[in-house]
């Protein structure tokens, strides 16, 4: 106990003699200008703090308070980086024989204002990379080391703890801030011509976490920041994706579920690429819809979503293939996302097996021309986040069936088909087949190929197969607004009657062609039997 209290008390001598020494060691007027002029070299920019103090433990320190590094002017005068402390650890050896030399240096919760403006330039873009050539040569003109150290110390070990940076788009109307990064823990090492990273972030809105392995930018010859070539290990993970997704491509309709992916890191810093895959199971998108019944909220289940061959440039994302399922029916089809005022999806390739149709057109969509069965679709499609059904284009075939006509009103896309059909055997056969007069309507097959332009979709050989009659349909029909301007041909087992359908699918206007009845009945009582039949429907 003796001895233990004589090491205790050597200790606290040393370490009063270490406090009081330390301060008289290091000329502070002279460090503060060797900081403030290796920070600047480094990165570029004016850098200034307000006042500089010493500490002990748990290793001899710098303290900087109230350190920033200024703003690009050509974007603002608020400063690009600020920060409440920083701190330089100092080598213990070379203090000890009366020189200083910076090891690590550590910024607790720096803040990071990230801009870009209407041109797509970043206000990083000015920041000048630590040149190898540059250091040597501070090392070379340094007395005793001291300005050689500091000058290395800035890329030799940096450790960001807390960092928190906003990221700011400027256009023609008010800046935006969709994103920022949280929790910003990232460790940057000097090796040679190159810096080493690792660490970890959160995106917000979103929650997602991303952590960084094996990173490398290689700084030696990059003019600047941004075309210094990068690459890293990227890992991604969050519970939910919708506000995330929200930020990007707006707030409906709204897309959730938890996500997991594995990526590689490439390009550069200032065009940065990613590649890899992504998963996301229990995806769930949910859209306000005014002409469902209650409730108006719809909500499509899809099943495990798999992003396969996943690249991201910074302003697309492609991926060969995207795999899914509603309802057990398999959905593949590559897909291409620009974010350019919402998000712009294309999907190519489409391959649709066996998925029951009710599942999107009735459950989720409340189409009125709703049909049930399943559907086998191939093609492409394209539309805009922002307005689904206006913006929605593409080309295919499709064949659904065996099914039925459910929509809430037959007299839509099918419906009306099928009462045209109605109507004509109706006056022909003087009886009105039971199966097209009773709601739902049984069909065999409908098959077609379709051109979809904005929301309209036009067929030229769309054919509706039931036992009793087969109706072909051409012409268009809009998917958003009801519109119609179809020609129809039923072919009743008894002859072909031909037909115009206009107007909308809560009131279309159906007119026969009387050439398609010469010799066989009286034109007006046709149509009447048409109109009579069309009210059981609307009813």
């Amino acid at each position: 106990m003796k001895w233990a209290g004589i090491l205790v008390g050597v200790v606290v001598l040393l370490a009063i003699v270490a406090a009081v020494a330390l301060p008289r060691l290091i000329d502070t007027p002279r460090v503060q200008a060797m900081i403030a002029s290796s920070a600047a070299q480094a990165v570029g920019r004016p850098v200034k703090f307000e006042s500089l103090s010493v500490g002990l433990f748990p290793l001899p320190s710098i303290e900087l308070h109230k350190l920033e590094v200024a703003e690009d002017p050509q974007f603002g005068t608020t400063p690009f980086l600020t920060l409440e402390t920083g701190r330089i650890y100092l080598k213990l050896r070379p203090l000890l024989s009366g020189r200083v030399e910076f090891g690590d240096i550590t910024l607790a919760r720096p803040r990071i204002a990230l801009i870009q403006n209407a041109e797509g330039r970043l206000n990083v873009a000015s920041l000048t990379p630590p040149a190898e050539s540059k250091t040597a040569s501070r090392q070379g003109r340094s007395s005793g080391g001291a300005t050689g150290g500091a000058a290395a110390a800035i890329v030799s070990r940096v450790k960001i703890d807390k960092g928190l940076i906003t990221y700011v788009t400027r256009g023609k109307g008010p800046s935006q801030t969709p994103y920022r990064v949280e929790d910003l823990d990232v460790t940057v090492t000097g090796q040679g011509s190159q810096l080493a990273f690792k660490g970890a972030f959160a995106v917000r809105p979103g929650d997602l976490t991303v952590k960084l392995a094996d990173g490398i930018i290689a700084v030696n010859g990059a003019k600047t920041l941004l075309e210094a070539p990068v690459r890293a290990r990227v890992g991604i993970e969050g519970k939910d994706v919708e506000k995330l997704v929200a930020a990007a491509a707006g707030p409906t309709p709204t897309i959730a579920g938890p996500i997991k992916g594995d990526f590689s890191l490439g390009g550069t810093l200032g065009v940065p690429r990613i590649s890899g895959n992504v998963e996301l199971a229990s995806v769930r998108v949910t859209r306000s819809n005014q002409a469902c019944p209650e409730p108006k909220q719809r909500t499509l289940a899809l099943g495990l979503l798999k992003v396969s061959g996943a690249s991201w440039d910074g302003a697309r994302f492609q991926s060969r293939p995207v795999t899914t399922s509603v309802s057990g029916g398999p959905i593949s089809t590559n897909l291409t996302l620009t974010l350019d005022h919402g998000a712009h999806v294309q999907l190519s390739d489409l391959a649709i097996k066996s998925m029951p149709a009710e599942k999107v057109l009735v459950d989720f969509l409340c189409e009125g021309y709703a049909v049930s069965g399943p559907l086998d679709l191939s093609g492409a499609l394209s539309t805009n986040t922002s307005d689904l059904l206006n913006t929605l284009g593409g080309s295919g075939q499709l064949r659904i069936g065996p099914g039925k006509v459910v929509g809430p009103q037959a007299i839509a896309l099918i419906g009306v088909v099928t009462s045209v059909a109605g109507a004509a055997s109706s006056v022909l056969a003087a009886d009105v087949p039971k199966a097209l007069t009773s709601s739902p309507v049984d069909f065999e097959s409908i098959t077609g190929t379709y051109q979809i332009t904005n929301g309209v979709l036009s067929t030229k050989d769309l054919l509706y197969t039931a036992k009793a009659l087969k109706v072909g349909v051409v012409g268009d029909y809009g998917l958003a607004t009801g519109r119609m301007n179809l020609d129809l041909r039923v072919d009743h087992g008894r002859g072909e009657v031909r037909a115009k359908v206009t107007g909308n699918a809560a009131s279309p206007s159906v007119r026969i062609d009387p050439s398609s009845l010469a010799g066989q009945v009286d034109r007006e009582k046709v149509e009447g039997g048409l109109q009579d039949l069309l009210k059981r429907f609307r009813r």
